[in-house]
């Protein structure tokens, strides 16, 4: 029995099967192509870096002389923006185990002021999360009464 070679193989495969193995993984569909590091946008990245050094020396004595502009723009790539903080609040809801009450009470709380809309609507979300889950329990318990009752 004899080696086929690679070409009597893909002449040996369907149509549709030659397409899935022309390459194989990680090899390149143009090994002969451009070389990394080659393009212009490589060159200019390249001069760019080189003049980096120039440029923050020049934007720093500019942002010491009262240029707004150039100690913003320092600021915004050095310090990172300050995001608001939630600070945590406590809500008192019913402690049985009736969703829809909960929910009215998420909705009161909102509405005296309590907790803020969003932090209401999150909850509400949370909530309705709560209650598919509690629908999937109840549907387990009952599909497992039903089995113990046929047994």
């Amino acid at each position: 029995m004899t080696k086929k070679t690679s070409e009597e193989a893909d002449k040996a495969l369907p149509a549709a099967d030659k397409k899935a193995h022309l390459w194989k993984p990680g090899q390149s569909g143009n090994p002969a192509g451009r070389p990394p590091g080659t393009s212009k946008a490589h060159e200019l990245r390249e001069q760019i870096r080189a003049c980096v050094p120039d440029v923050v020396t020049k934007l720093m004595e500019q942002a010491k002389g009262g240029d707004v502009g150039a100690a913003r723009l320092l600021l915004e790539r050095v310090l990172p923006a300050i995001k608001p903080m939630e600070l945590p609040q406590s809500i008192a809801l019913p402690a049985g185990g009736d969703l829809t009450a909960k929910g009215h009470a998420l909705l009161q709380a909102a509405a005296d002021g309590e907790i803020p809309a969003p932090h209401a609507a999150s909850l509400m979300t949370a909530l309705g999360s709560l209650a598919k889950v509690a629908e999937v329990d109840e549907l387990a318990r009952r599909v497992a009464a039903l089995e113990d009752a046929k047994k």
